[in-house]
């Protein structure tokens, strides 16, 4: 299967090479595109990929936009796939860093945050996002992903069972093991997903955060999002432009009970204290920045351009279950109880419009594998 895989990037690989920026196709729309402001693109990005929270949409986007102006991703050395996650990330986890640098410009794979180590990385003026969902659903989600191999879940019948009493099955002894289980966001912010929530420390955590990453994004508000980070990025439509990547089928999704919602809360209060506190600035920076008026068109404008994209791209116009997926190139990998969707590209696309498809649709880590191969040729492949 792998060695399948593999000659199917190979196969895709060869389309990837244009470095044309805007798409070439549905030209007719381009009066949808909102007209660019004077201001200069930002190339130097880090994006901290935290877990469950549309993160691996953000990525692919990421990906495209490294693609599209040639620039350098700092990658995962050798066989890995995350950035020494879920270690406390170090710079010599980045492929060929000792010999690049600060030369790279984007960096998103997953890693646990450690700020000095990345900065001996990216440059200076480099610009650091992330995105944050709220532990309501981000747990549940985590529950039915991780369900094989995080002890607390693999222990309990279900998600309601879990919380009614997440002791019972949480043990500090397997906290490791355990981190997708309680506060990830926070661990993923480099901090102790086990801390005591004390008011002083909270507060002190918020601040650094805020003074780590120039902006927050929140999953509940993706489209939002995309527009605010365009923005501020000074990013065009096409650049923020996005098929939805690593969600899963609907059957797969556990219904949470009122009780178990409130348990949440409470289970994980350093993550609900960040994602109220982000969701209060993500909108005071849409207002300062975009406006409400504005994002509701430039918000109207990207669904449009994304169901115009979808009906060129897609074969079924949305993302469909595993067994369904034609090309197994395309294939997302699979984790847990989730049917993770993916999409199948139409039959009758011209190179050009096939290239830009391919990029869109290519599941996280495969794109991975890929820029890998380009980057560094001379290295082992790296396995998906």
């Amino acid at each position: 299967l792998i060695v399948n895989l593999f000659l199917g990037l190979i196969f895709l690989s060869g389309f990837y090479h244009a470095k044309n920026k805007s798409f070439q196709i549905l030209k007719r729309h381009k009066e949808l595109l909102i007209p660019s402001t004077p201001c200069r693109a930002k190339t130097n990005v880090m994006f901290l990929k935290t877990h469950k929270t549309a993160s691996s949409t953000v990525l692919n986007i990421m990906f495209r936009f490294a693609e599209s102006y040639n620039l350098t991703v700092a990658l995962p050395a050798d066989h890995h796939v995350h950035l020494g996650y879920p270690e406390t990330f170090l710079a010599h986890f980045v492929e060929a860093f000792q010999a690049t640098g600060q030369n790279y410009n984007i960096m998103c794979n997953h890693l646990r945050f450690n700020p000095s180590e990345v900065q001996k990385v990216m440059a200076a003026n480099t610009f650091y996002f992330s995105i944050l969902r709220s532990p309501i659903s981000l747990l549940e989600s985590s529950y039915i992903y991780y369900k094989n191999i995080v002890p607390a879940f693999r222990l309990s019948k279900d998600v309601n069972e879990y919380l009614a009493s997440p002791t019972k099955y949480y043990h500090l002894a397997d906290s490791r093991e355990n981190i997708y289980a309680r506060n990830i966001m926070w661990f993923d912010f480099g901090y102790d997903n086990n801390a005591q929530d004390n008011r002083k420390y909270v507060q002190a955590v918020l601040k650094e955060i805020e003074q780590n990453f120039h902006l927050i994004l929140i999953a509940e508000y993706f489209d939002e999002s995309m527009i605010l980070l365009k923005h501020v990025l000074c990013w065009d439509l096409d650049d923020v432009i996005y098929f939805k990547l690593n969600s899963r089928s609907q059957d797969t999704v556990q219904t949470l009970t009122p009780e178990s919602k409130e348990r949440i809360k409470a289970w994980c209060s350093l993550d609900w204290q960040l994602y109220l506190h982000f969701n209060q600035s993500f909108w005071r920076t849409i207002e300062e920045t975009v406006g409400l008026k504005e994002l509701e068109k430039e918000v109207n404008h990207l669904r449009m351009r994304q169901k115009e994209l979808m009906e060129t791209c897609l074969s079924d116009q949305k993302a469909v279950e595993k067994d369904r997926i034609q090309n197994k190139a395309l294939l997302p990998f699979q984790s847990g109880a989730a049917n993770i969707l993916g999409y199948n590209l139409r039959q009758d696309l011209d190179n050009r419009t096939l290239r830009t498809c391919q990029r869109m649709v290519m599941p996280e880590l495969q794109y991975t594998s890929y820029l890998y191969a380009v980057q560094h040729p001379h290295k082992k492949r790296k396995p998906f």
